[in-house]
């Protein structure tokens, strides 16, 4: 990668662990520090859309969203000036940081910015047993998980692909989730636009209220958390959609369609040149296996937080 309009370096670039989809690095120059992402080329689960991804940051950086500064961005390369801050845990945060989070939803959705690529709406994945059949013959650690719930994930697929989408249809981030955000004195900053685009509002705001209000699993849900990203959208000037289980069914199909994608990284058996390690797709199987059956178990439950 051609990094020369950076500036001269003053130390190596040095690896950032812990991405699921890219590999990240910094990079300290006489212009100052940089996060240099270099972009998964080989398995994408999406067509990535730089120049449409990179205007809409551009345009929430003029905004103000707290976010880091996008500097340049290629087909292959995504660079941002490099922002110090605590990481986010999976653990629900603090009322007052879900109450901003929020507001800055409700400006993301504000922003008047054009978007030429369309939303693309692929069927959910529903060859389970086939996945559970290779992963036993192959002597996966979580083959007998998966073939224990592959009739739990050909019932999510199903409602994935036949819940109601009642809109509006926005241009959003699409991921703010703990792993994208750091806080810098107790406040947000948002990170990894990667996945932005068109998405229900309902599915956008219901992803981010619960990601932010539950632990690693779903054992551990806090309602007022919960309801303070949606009271900081509705403060921001954003309108909540009507309830219903849509508001979950973006986070469900999104997780389902990721761990379906580790599954074939680790099928392959081999580290791919870009993206997570084997190691961190096989940790991605086992919370996946586990994990995505007990949060569609709750489904009933997760709509009462919307009363």
């Amino acid at each position: 990668m051609n990094l020369s309009h950076l500036g001269a370096p003053i130390g190596p670039m040095t690896r950032v662990h812990g991405g699921f989809a890219n590999r990240m690095y910094r990079l300290d120059t006489d212009q100052g520090s940089f996060a240099v992402k270099e972009l998964n080329l080989h398995d994408r689960r999406w067509t990535y859309r730089v120049e449409d991804v990179f205007r809409f940051e551009r345009a929430a950086f003029a905004a103000g969203i707290p976010m880091p500064e996008p500097v340049s961005a290629s087909h292959s390369t995504l660079v941002h000036r490099w922002v110090e801050g605590e990481t986010v845990p999976e653990a629900p945060v603090s009322a007052a940081y879900a109450f901003e989070i929020g507001e800055v939803l409700a400006r993301i959705h504000a922003l008047d910015v054009p978007w030429t690529s369309t939303p693309f709406e692929d069927h959910a994945p529903r060859d389970w047993s086939e996945l559970a059949a290779r992963a036993a013959a192959t002597g996966q650690p979580w083959a007998d998980g998966l073939a224990s719930q592959a009739g739990t994930f050909d019932a999510i697929a199903h409602f994935v692909d036949a819940c109601e989408r009642p809109g509006p249809v926005v241009l959003t981030h699409r991921d703010i989730q703990p792993w994208n955000l750091l806080a810098r004195e107790g406040r947000p900053v948002v990170l990894d636009w990667e996945l932005a685009g068109m998405l229900d509002l309902s599915g956008e705001l219901g992803s981010t209220a619960l990601g932010l209000a539950k632990g690693p699993g779903v054992d551990d849900i806090r309602p007022g958390i919960f309801r303070s990203v949606l009271d900081g959208y509705v403060a921001g000037g954003g309108v909540l959609p009507r309830p219903g289980p849509s508001w979950f069914v973006y986070m469900i199909g999104g997780w389902l369609g990721h761990m379906r994608w580790n599954i074939l990284r680790c099928l392959a058996g081999v580290e791919a040149p870009t993206g997570p390690s084997l190691a961190l797709s096989h940790e991605s199987v086992f919370n996946g296996v586990t994990g995505l059956p007990a949060l569609f178990g709750r489904l009933p439950e997760l709509e009462v937080l919307l009363d």
